[in-house]
């Protein structure tokens, strides 16, 4: 077991998942709620924790199915007791190693991405499973144009890598998408870096041919 499947562990025992819900649900929404997903989808999310995105993705009448996916044993545990409805499924695995035989519309991932062996990797994997067309969603507070929390690997004592926002563009495009980014602040909080930088979502479409 790796240090992140540890620390995720924990953080499923502890209370920590209930708390990262809190923590980004606010960001996650704003931005969520301005994708428009006005025919039938599939829903991947990516790091899913405790899958509070995933039920949230699934109550969407044209969602058809949302899965969930973490390296953390006890947070699928914890997704799979917290299930709501038949659409939503969980997996107990990470992305590069995942055998998967479907595509997805949409592919989401909140603060995971950056703990992958190999972002590159990754990617490469995320733009495998998207269908011609499809888009993956990638949110990050932990980007180095935020100065406030490039020490959180230090903090963590666990591997987080750590890039610009303009390097996660280029990690995008060799992977073959075509790439946005949009920075969701959240103007009423008080930690300094959340109003000033927010939270940035590089969002890479598959293109359709």
């Amino acid at each position: 077991m790796d240090g992140v499947q540890k620390t995720f562990d924990k953080w499923a025992q502890n209370g920590r998942a209930e708390l990262m819900e809190i923590e980004h649900g606010k960001n996650v929404t704003k931005f969520l709620d301005s994708v428009s997903f006005e025919k039938p989808f599939s829903f991947l999310d990516m790091g899913c924790g405790n899958g509070w995105v995933v039920r949230k993705m699934s109550e969407i009448n044209n969602c058809k199915k949302a899965i969930g996916i973490d390296k953390s044993k006890k947070m699928i545990i914890q997704a799979k007791k917290k299930t709501t409805n038949k659409k939503q499924s969980f997996v107990h695995t990470d992305i590069e190693s995942w055998k998967y035989n479907g595509k997805f519309d949409y592919i989401f991932s909140m603060e995971s991405l950056y703990y992958a062996d190999s972002i590159d990797i990754a990617l490469r994997k995320i733009f495998k499973l998207l269908k011609p067309g499809g888009k993956f969603f990638c949110g990050t507070d932990f980007y180095l144009d935020n100065k406030a929390t490039a020490r959180w690997a230090g903090i963590m004592k666990i591997q987080m890598h750590l890039h610009s926002k303009k390097e996660w563009k280029k990690f995008f495009k060799d992977a073959g998408f075509e790439v946005k980014t949009k920075h969701v602040k959240d103007l009423k909080n008080k930690k300094k870096w959340k109003k000033e930088w927010g939270t940035l979502f590089i969002t890479g479409t598959k293109p359709s041919k």
